[in-house]
C-alpha cells in the first residue's frame, strides 16, 4: 500500500507540474500580446524580454486572476519555484511586488529541460499532432463493456509513431510509450495495465489544450486525491481567463520544443538537446534525477561574434561543412542561440549531433536546404523541430578548429 501510495503521489506531482507549465506558458503568451513583456533598460543596460513585477501584479489583479496583490505575489512565486520565471540577474529567489525585472525562462533559453520536462514536452507535441489529425486514432472505444472517449489501442499508437517517423522501430516506440506512461502522460483506461504493444486501450492523462486559471493550480498543489488525473481531461469553465490560449494559436513547448519549451535545438525531437526535450526513443525508464536543473543564464560560447557579411566575405577564416544528424528517441542533442547568424551554443555528449560532428561555435547556414543565416534561433529551432527526423545542416566553423 505504501508503495502504491508513493507512486500515486509522484504521478500527482508530475501532473501538477505539467499543469503549471501549461498555465505558465499561456500567461507568457498573454503578456507578450499585452506588451507587458519587452526590452527594458536599467542602469545603462538593456534586459530583453522582461517584465516589471509591480506592473504584472497590477495586471493580475485588474484581470481578476488574483483577488489581491498578496495572492498575486504567491501565484508568481509558485512559477518561480517551478523554474518558469526568474529574476533577470538571478539575484533574488523571491518574487517581490516592486519595480524589479523578471523574465520567463523560456524567453532567455534558461528553462530547466530535465528529463521530466523533456518527456512532458514530447507528450504534448504528440498530443497536439494526434488531436489535429483528421483520421486520429483517438476515438470513442469500448473495453470490457465500458466506453472511453479519445482512447487508442497500444498497438495502433506504435503504428502511428512508426508511420510519422516518431520511432525507428516497434521496440523504440514501446520504450517511448512506457516512458510516457511512467511520467503520467498516458495511462491504461482502467489503470490496470502497463503499456503493451497490444489491443489494450489507453488515454492521455493530460488535456494539453485545457484552459485553466493559474490560481487554481495553487489549490491543486495542496490536494492529494485521485481526481486530479480525471479532472485534467475536462474543459475549464473560465473562458475569460487571461491564461487562455486562443484556439487558433497552438500551445508551444518546445521547445518546445514547438518543441521549443526552451527555444533551442537541443532536446531531441521536441526540444533539441539534452538540455531540452529529449523526445523520441527514451532510454527505458530514465530516472528523473539524471539531468541537473540549470538555473543560470548561459553565457555565449563565442570568442568573437561575426556578422553574416563577415562570414560570407571572400577569404573569411571559416570552413563550410555539411552534417547529417539523425535524431534518436531523445531528439538531436544540440542547442542553438543567437540572431542572424545563429550558432551552436552546446552539444550533448553522446548525442546524434555529437556523432555527426556538430560542435560549439559553429554558425548555421542552412537547415534541410533552407537558408537560415539571417534568421533568429527561435525560427531555426522551429524549422528543426517541425521537420523530419533526419536534419541536414550546413555549418561554418572557424578554421582554428
Amino acid at each position: 500500500m505504501e508503495w502504491a501510495s508513493s507512486i500515486r503521489r509522484k504521478a500527482m506531482a508530475r501532473q501538477h507540474k505539467a499543469e503549471v507549465m501549461i498555465a505558465g506558458e499561456q500567461l507568457r503568451l498573454k503578456l507578450h500580446d499585452g506588451k507587458l513583456i519587452k526590452d527594458r533598460r536599467y542602469h545603462l543596460r538593456t534586459y530583453p524580454n522582461c517584465f516589471v513585477a509591480q506592473e504584472l501584479i497590477d495586471w493580475l489583479v485588474s484581470h481578476k486572476e488574483a483577488p489581491d496583490r498578496v495572492t498575486a505575489v504567491c501565484l508568481m512565486q509558485h512559477l518561480m519555484d517551478q523554474d518558469i520565471v526568474h529574476h533577470v540577474c538571478d539575484k533574488r529567489s523571491e518574487f517581490k511586488d516592486a519595480k524589479l525585472l523578471y523574465r520567463f525562462r523560456k524567453d532567455d533559453g534558461t528553462f530547466p529541460f530535465n528529463t521530466e520536462v523533456k518527456i512532458f514536452m514530447r507528450g504534448q507535441r504528440l498530443y497536439e499532432h494526434l488531436i489535429g489529425d483528421k483520421h486520429s486514432i483517438l476515438q470513442l472505444r469500448e473495453e470490457l463493456g465500458v466506453a472511453y472517449q479519445r482512447s487508442f489501442p497500444g498497438c495502433q499508437l506504435i503504428d502511428w509513431l512508426l508511420q510519422n517517423g516518431e520511432a525507428e522501430s516497434r521496440r523504440r516506440g514501446l520504450e517511448l510509450c512506457r516512458a510516457l506512461q511512467e511520467h503520467g502522460i498516458i495511462q491504461h483506461v482502467a489503470k490496470k495495465h502497463d503499456f503493451f504493444d497490444s489491443g489494450l486501450l489507453y488515454q492521455f492523462c493530460i488535456n494539453f489544450r485545457r484552459r485553466r486559471r493559474l490560481s487554481e493550480l495553487l489549490n491543486d498543489s495542496e490536494q492529494d486525491n485521485d481526481e486530479g488525473t480525471a479532472a485534467s481531461t475536462h474543459e475549464d469553465n473560465h473562458p475569460e481567463s487571461p491564461f487562455l490560449l486562443p484556439k487558433k494559436q497552438p500551445l508551444e513547448a518546445d521547445v518546445g520544443a514547438r518543441k521549443d519549451l526552451k527555444q533551442v535545438i537541443s532536446g531531441r525531437r521536441s526540444s533539441m538537446s539534452s538540455l531540452q526535450l529529449h523526445s523520441a526513443g527514451f532510454p527505458p525508464m530514465v530516472p528523473l534525477s539524471l539531468t541537473p536543473i540549470i538555473r543560470c543564464n548561459p553565457k555565449s560560447v563565442l570568442k568573437i561574434y561575426y556578422t553574416c557579411e563577415e562570414l560570407l566575405a571572400p577569404g573569411a577564416p571559416f570552413t563550410k561543412r555539411v552534417l547529417t544528424v539523425t535524431g534518436d528517441a531523445l531528439g538531436w542533442g544540440f542547442v542553438v542561440r543567437g540572431v542572424a547568424p545563429c550558432y551552436v551554443q552546446a552539444v550533448d555528449p553522446g548525442s546524434p549531433a555529437a556523432a555527426a560532428g556538430v560542435k560549439v561555435q559553429q554558425f548555421l547556414c542552412q537547415v534541410n536546404g533552407q537558408c537560415v543565416l539571417y534568421l533568429d534561433y527561435r525560427t531555426v529551432t522551429t524549422l528543426v523541430m517541425t521537420g523530419p527526423r533526419i536534419v541536414v545542416l550546413e555549418v561554418m566553423e572557424p578554421q582554428e578548429y
